[in-house]
């Protein structure tokens, strides 16, 4: 069968890691064709979307890990799969894509995530939804409530709604010096809204990452252990990766949130789960296929082409 996944440039993708990579691997691995194509590529001409789409094929050569074909014209109807993992910044461009692909989907197209669901999700404010599973949380830009927020809780962080890998993300706590300067900078003096959110000293035991793939969690969470000195414990923040069983917890808020965001069309998802509180939904392309596999030996990429491979 055809796949096309929709992602940032192949020169970015870094294969050791990548989740996105894991999946082609094992896609081509049970004898699918791959194609490939950026946010650029696509386009809506009269009433029609039309996508600039390259053959994508996975080699062994020390210089390089795959060789494309010539551009090919295509609507994304054409495959059997399309798979939208194009990394945030969710700014307007991943908006204006979102809006693109939820047109090909009523033309025809199987677009995972589904566009409209990724739109609607933003990865920080989504958790409101599920309140029970949510620690003390402020979403505002008035640096006043921000203050009081941050005061009454003694100890919190802040962070922008439309980042990743813990970028902009501060620590704070009321006697903090440097705080008015951090509401000043983070809401630009009032005119962005952020999130704030209690701390939660478990972070020190990792930010565990929870897969979600067709509804069902993988039964290993990546907790991401933050490095001496750093709050955050993202990957890319220089946190280390150590794979884990879920606990009971995390398979009450896996199993929980499962079905109602495979209704929503979210086929992908990676919750973030600090001790025992939720605290985002990942759904633009979620990362921590490999990292699991490595440790422990469970086929995550393979679980995802498995349940692919049912719709």
């Amino acid at each position: 069968m055809r796949l096309a996944i929709l992602l940032d440039p192949l020169e970015h993708i870094k294969v050791y890691k990548d989740t996105t990579f894991a999946i082609m691997r094992e896609a081509a691995r049970r004898g699918h064709a791959l194609f490939v194509l950026e946010q650029g590529d696509l386009w809506l001409e009269g009433t029609e979307v039309w996508a600039r789409v390259r053959r994508l094929d996975l080699i062994d050569d020390a210089r390089s890990w795959y060789s494309l074909g010539e551009p090919k014209i295509h609507v994304l109807g054409d495959f059997d799969w399309v798979l939208m993992r194009k990394d945030p910044p969710f700014d307007l461009e991943y908006v204006y894509t979102t809006y693109l692909l939820e047109l090909a989907e009523r033309q025809g197209a199987r677009i995972f995530n589904r566009p409209a669901a990724i739109r609607d999700y933003n990865e920080k404010l989504a958790i409101a939804r599920f309140p029970q599973f949510v620690a003390p949380t402020l979403v505002s830009r008035e640096m006043a409530r921000l203050r009081a927020f941050i005061e009454a809780q003694g100890d919190a962080v802040i962070k922008p709604l439309n980042a990743m890998g813990g970028a902009g993300v501060f620590r704070v706590s009321p006697a903090d010096p440097n705080l008015s300067v951090i509401l000043e900078t983070m809401t630009q003096l009032g005119t962005r809204t952020v999130m704030a959110q209690r701390y939660i000293p478990e972070i020190r035991a990792g930010d565990k990452r929870i897969l979600l793939i067709d509804g069902e969690p993988v039964p290993w969470a990546l907790a991401r252990i933050p490095k001496a000195g750093e709050t955050r414990g993202n990957l890319a923040a220089g946190g280390r990766g150590v794979a884990q069983p879920l606990s009971d917890r995390d398979w009450e808020i896996a199993t929980t949130l499962g079905p109602v965001l495979k209704s929503e069309g979210l086929f992908l998802v990676g919750l973030d789960v600090i001790g025992d509180w939720l605290t985002e939904i990942n759904v633009t392309s979620p990362t921590g296929m490999q990292e699991i596999t490595a440790q422990t030996g469970f086929e995550v990429a393979a679980k995802f082409m498995d349940a692919l491979e049912r719709q």
